[in-house]
């Protein structure tokens, strides 16, 4: 099978650790019907994928659903289709598949509430891999947007600042380095071995201690400034 001439890599890993992972729900919004079949065609090579079909309703209502991958949109302004599903779907993960996006639309993008952007014409191996990525709740994008990306965040929040010195705990930052690998609060208490509702409170602490207002920009901010080579308390 093949999918803009790039052949589609069929995943497989029969060890017990990658059965054992849930699969990622994911549903497609694209204009395009033929284009929308060869996604749907192209993911189910990935055994750990699950891809719902349905009407934009009915995908969008469907709260199975995890990752949504935003295709080509009526009118081409995707960032501001982007605000419209946030605006129903708060928890939803989006993907922005577009073609050749220049910077601005993709940082936009972000801005909105994706969290990544894809060009279109990528391998299905990549496809697959950034879906998984965004679907830990890490971001996909551009190494070269991210620094653009968490200066916006930060000049649109008030009051945010970046301490001279920053101290984190041998947890706090043990929770950070997992919390930058993708990991979401569930998957950083079973590793730590602690409850979920203590590592919201630790994320809490870290969002007041860097000062930045979400864990995305708490993820950015750590990897642009390098927080995790300070030293430790």
């Amino acid at each position: 099978m093949e999918w803009n001439g790039h052949p589609v890599k069929q995943v497989s890993d029969p060890t017990p650790a990658a059965s054992a992972r849930p699969k990622i729900h994911l549903a497609v919004l694209e204009s395009g019907p033929l284009r929308r079949l060869g996604y749907h065609e192209a993911f189910a090579s990935d055994a750990l994928l699950h891809v719902h079909e349905g009407t934009e309703d009915e995908v969008l209502a469907d709260p199975a659903v995890q990752v949504l991958l935003l295709g080509r949109q009526p009118g081409g302004r995707v960032f501001e289709r982007v605000g419209e599903v946030r605006q129903q779907r708060p928890d939803l993960r989006i993907l922005v598949a577009g073609s050749h996006g220049d910077d601005e639309t993709i940082v936009r993008c972000l801005q909105a509430g994706a969290k990544g952007y894809i060009d279109e014409a990528s391998p299905i191996a990549e496809f697959q891999q950034a879906i998984h990525i965004v679907g830990q709740g890490s971001i996909w994008a551009p190494r070269r947007l991210l620094s653009l990306f968490i200066d916006r965040v930060l000049q649109a929040a008030p009051g945010s600042f970046m301490p001279a010195k920053l101290v984190f705990t041998p947890r706090e930052r043990e929770v950070l380095e997992l919390l930058v690998g993708g990991q979401p609060n569930r998957e950083i208490a079973r590793h730590m071995g602690i409850e979920e509702r203590t590592v919201k409170a630790h994320v809490a602490k870290l969002l007041r201690k860097v000062g930045v207002p979400n864990r995305i920009a708490l993820t950015m901010h750590t990897i642009n400034h390098a927080l995790l080579g300070i030293d430790k308390e």
